[in-house]
């Protein structure tokens, strides 16, 4: 069992820690993202959002759009789409496709019922007041309008908390050292749901559920090390917990010849 993640509100909310190091650029959200390589099932996320718009026709916004990979995909599958991509970090948006503009979704600059659809993918949690943040995408979409969010459930990952526990114990000379930053835990795919439901009528759950395993520990030290813009907050030695995690999992690799993690994701397809 592991220990109830961490929430760190405020550090999973600084804007100024987001924008000028956790999203300066797309690295550390790509090496997050590359994990799911390794995954079975694979979904084909973009795909998914894709489908779920399929009788959308206007704007759709990609709120927190990150490096892009959904407004490329939609760029690809319908071009028909007026898309525009809206994030708290200069940085990461140099890499992503035009139009996009340097904006919190706490207070976003478009008008009243003006967009047709919107994305906020595994990015409400990073904002202040999550309540507030999906009043403003619900005073954005026009009626009969669809919002698409995604997160991760509280038991996502759960061998990577532990792995976390374990390695900083073996630097801190403990049994088990401190619980490890989680950025999902302040709106996990529990809770996701009733927060939305007080803006939209409808709020269909689609759980992703899978299991990532792998035969070589770097595509979950790269996972594991992409959390340093929150060096500082696991109370631990980063670096060398990121090195000792890397020999557990190759020492696990050894032994039984594969590392599993079980996964748990979702998106949230919200009417008006």
């Amino acid at each position: 069992m592991t220990d109830t993640p961490v929430r760190h509100n405020a550090d999973v909310t600084d804007r100024s820690l987001l924008s000028g190091s956790a999203y300066k650029s797309g690295r550390d959200l790509s090496a997050r993202q590359s994990l799911y390589q390794w995954q079975s099932p694979r979904y084909d996320l973009p795909g998914l959002v894709a489908e779920q718009l399929r009788e959308i026709r206007g704007t759709v916004v990609d709120i927190g759009c990150g490096n892009g990979k959904f407004i490329r995909r939609l760029r690809n599958d319908r071009p028909d789409l007026q898309l525009l991509g809206l994030d708290v970090s200069a940085g990461i948006l140099a890499e992503v496709p035009g139009p996009v503009a340097v904006a919190d979704a706490s207070q976003l600059p478009l008008h009243d019922g003006r967009v047709n659809a919107a994305l906020a993918m595994h990015m409400l949690y990073h904002v202040e007041d999550i309540p507030g943040a999906v009043s403003e995408l619900g005073r954005v979409v026009a009626d009969g309008g669809t919002v698409i969010a995604s997160t991760n459930s509280d038991r996502d990952k759960s061998e990577l908390d532990d792995l976390w526990q374990r390695a900083s114990g073996d630097i801190l000379g403990l049994d088990r050292g401190p619980s490890r930053i989680s950025l999902s835990a302040r709106f996990s795919l529990e809770e996701a749901p009733s927060v939305l439901s007080h803006v939209f009528g409808t709020v269909n759950v689609i759980e992703l559920p899978g299991t990532i395993t792998v035969t070589d520990p770097a595509p979950v030290v790269a996972h594991m090390a992409s959390y340093r813009a929150w060096a500082n907050q696991h109370a631990v030695p980063f670096e060398e917990t990121i090195q000792r995690a890397g020999e557990i999992v190759s020492q696990r690799i050894e032994k039984q010849g594969q590392f599993e993690i079980a996964c748990l994701g979702g998106l949230l397809v919200c009417r008006r």
